[in-house]
């Protein structure tokens, strides 16, 4: 068989991405920790293996979560990916049956209709000729959307697309290239040698009546193969790096690695594994509330890429988690952004936006970071034995009616507890932790974590969602870390509350960390059923809007987060309840300034409902003072 110049663009292309690839998995496989490396190894031998084969074909192949989320998108993106998939291995099948040897290189199956222009004339080279046509109409169809997304992108039900770069769109347009020229020059090979199947057989003998078919296919077997290698050789600096890297990422995510807060191999290769899909754009509230277009994850993985200056990116974020969740790769997006904000010369500026917040609730964050913070408001004193712990937290000593109605439901269950932080007392830590500013956090968490020891007590119950994700993730405790409502929940549960029913119809508001961040949806809803008339809503569980109060975002301005927050809470009250229901004390506060409905914590609504016609039980306070006057 006669050399052809014109596959040199295509093995050229080819050779390179395969060796950079390989090149690329040693390298981040060599900077990964030795634990993560050694889950590496046993999840290639393990049940992760299949786990990920399975991964790969069901998200990067179908498009599994995006046919969810967007029906034509992901339509688009399973006709691309399956689609070519499928051409390339039946391809491969078709050359190694049909061709003139077995094992045949690449290019073979690539270019096979130019090698064996009289293949599928008749029987089996026809049937299987007609399956060729068919998966390259399949990948048209798909292509076809793609073009007119780029341009229009309502036509796949998307507000808007990522920005792209020069690079990416020459990448863009080589890979918009390669299926139409294969098409052509197929198809006018078919139509000067009279093969081909429904697709190219036809569109070749139309062609033959009015061109030179022959002398017409070389050229597009040129661009065919300019297309792809140039589509392979920037793949390394576009986003369409995403293609190999995910699927390294799947075997890594599988084995059990994890994001952690510091930068390292596993966080990269989920940065090249963002395919900027631009899912994350429209579900960002920031964009479809507040009209702020430029800060969305997708454009912050792309400048992380591009070596760009992501400190205005990384700090105008809510931290919400509505990326996290919907992100069809999987990508652990908001702890990237963290690891961004922890790296980032600008921190010094979130630390001065802090000391007021800290000072207001007594702990001193000192002028120079080599002093260690200032505790002893609090003195020395050995902190009361108790079964239970509750920790309020600083926002919920900001909405006092909750920490009362806390106060009244421990009261009436028998429980023996301590107020941990009834006369104020240090945060939690998490602003510290959104500043950057870890070493002061981890002097904060030291603190209180002693205090807990020293209590004694087997359950730690919190009203703030922030704080009870901190105290779970960021504590070392031998505790029960509970959120109030899953507390409230299991005293129901035990039978220690009387509950009347309120006859009030609710809508639950499911805080962002909560439920997104800590995975706590079924237990405040079981409670506000237990209580009320639960209502559905259009944003539940993972799909729940943020209230846009967070104080994770110190860039946003006051007005724009009050756009959030009406969009948000117009949307959960557009059908009349009476009260809208919530599990966090900022979500009240900031929902209470926008809407005229009723906006109530959780444990509000329990001490509403709270039957106390009851025999009486004698509360710890009350116990106290028996005790006290007993001394006199």
């Amino acid at each position: 068989m006669r050399f052809e110049p014109f596959i040199i663009p295509f093995n050229i292309g080819l050779y390179f991405i395969l060796v950079y690839v390989v090149t690329r998995s040693v390298i981040w496989f060599r900077d990964l920790s030795r634990p993560d490396k050694l889950r590496l190894q046993r999840g290639f031998f393990g049940i992760a293996f299949a786990m990920s084969l399975k991964e790969i074909f069901m998200e990067s192949l179908i498009h599994r979560k995006i046919l969810k989320t967007n029906l034509r998108l992901g339509y688009m993106h399973m006709s691309l990916a399956f689609g070519w998939f499928l051409l390339i291995f039946f391809g491969t099948v078709e050359a190694d049956i049909f061709g003139s040897k077995h094992l045949n290189a690449p290019y073979k199956a690539i270019f096979f209709r130019f090698f064996n222009p009289d293949h599928g004339r008749t029987g089996f080279e026809a049937v299987y000729g007609f399956l060729m046509d068919l998966i390259l109409a399949f990948i048209l169809s798909g292509l076809l959307l793609a073009v007119i997304k780029r341009f229009y992108s309502k036509i796949v039900g998307m507000k808007r697309t990522t920005h792209l770069k020069l690079t990416d769109r020459i990448a863009l347009t080589s890979l918009w290239l390669i299926f139409p020229s294969r098409l052509l020059a197929e198809s006018f090979t078919s139509g000067a040698y009279h093969s081909g199947s429904f697709l190219t057989g036809s569109l070749g003998n139309w062609f033959a009546t009015f061109l030179p078919a022959k002398e017409m296919a070389y050229p597009f077997w040129w661009l065919y193969s300019i297309s792809l290698g140039t589509f392979f050789i920037l793949l390394p600096i576009s986003r369409y790096m995403h293609i190999p890297t995910e699927l390294f990422l799947i075997f890594m995510r599988n084995s059990g690695i994890r994001t952690g807060d510091k930068a390292g191999s596993y966080a990269e290769v989920q940065t090249y594994s963002c395919s900027s899909c631009g899912i994350c754009i429209d579900t960002c509230q920031m964009n479809s509330s507040a009209g702020i277009t430029n800060i969305q994850s997708a454009y912050m993985m792309k400048a992380i890429r591009n070596n760009d200056d992501v400190s205005e990116i990384a700090d105008n974020c809510l931290m919400c988690g509505r990326c996290d969740a919907i992100c069809p790769v999987g990508i652990e997006l908001s702890p990237i952004r963290m690891i961004q904000r922890r790296a980032m010369e600008a921190e010094n500026d979130f630390r001065n936006i802090y000391k007021g917040y800290f000072r207001s609730r007594q702990a001193i964050i000192p002028e120079k970071a080599n002093v260690s913070l200032n505790y002893n408001f609090l003195g020395e004193c050995e902190p009361e034995k108790a079964d239970v712990l509750f920790f309020a937290g600083c926002m919920t000593h900001l909405t006092p009616g909750i920490k009362k109605s806390m106060i009244k439901i421990l009261d009436a269950s028998g429980v023996k507890y301590n107020f941990i932080d009834e006369q104020g007392g240090v945060c939690c830590g998490r602003p510290l932790m959104l500043a950057g500013q870890d070493k002061e956090a981890r002097e904060l968490i030291n603190y209180n974590s002693q205090l807990i020891w020293k209590s004694g007590a087997h359950t730690l119950v919190t009203s703030c969602p922030i704080c009870y994700k901190v105290f779970r993730e960021s504590y070392y405790l031998d505790v029960e870390v509970l959120h109030h409502s899953q507390f409230i929940k299991k005293l129901i549960d035990e039978g220690s509350l009387k509950l009347n029913f309120l006859h009030k119809k609710v809508v639950y508001h499911s805080p962002c960390d909560l439920g997104r961040g800590s995975g706590v949806y079924d237990e405040p809803k079981e409670v506000l059923s237990h209580v009320s008339k639960l209502e559905k809503s259009d944003f539940e569980d993972k799909n729940s809007l943020c209230c846009g109060g967070s104080l994770a975002n110190m860039k946003i301005s006051s007005a724009d987060k009050k756009k959030i927050a009406l969009n948000a809470a117009g949307e959960l009250t557009k059908n009349d309840p009476d009260i809208l229901a919530t599990a966090c004390p900022l979500c009240k506060k900031t929902f209470s300034s926008v809407t005229p409905t009723r906006v109530a914590d959780i444990s509000e609504i329990v001490a509403e409902a709270l039957n106390l016609n009851t025999t009486k039980k004698i509360t710890n306070r009350e116990f106290t003072s028996m005790k006290e006057l007993a001394k006199i």
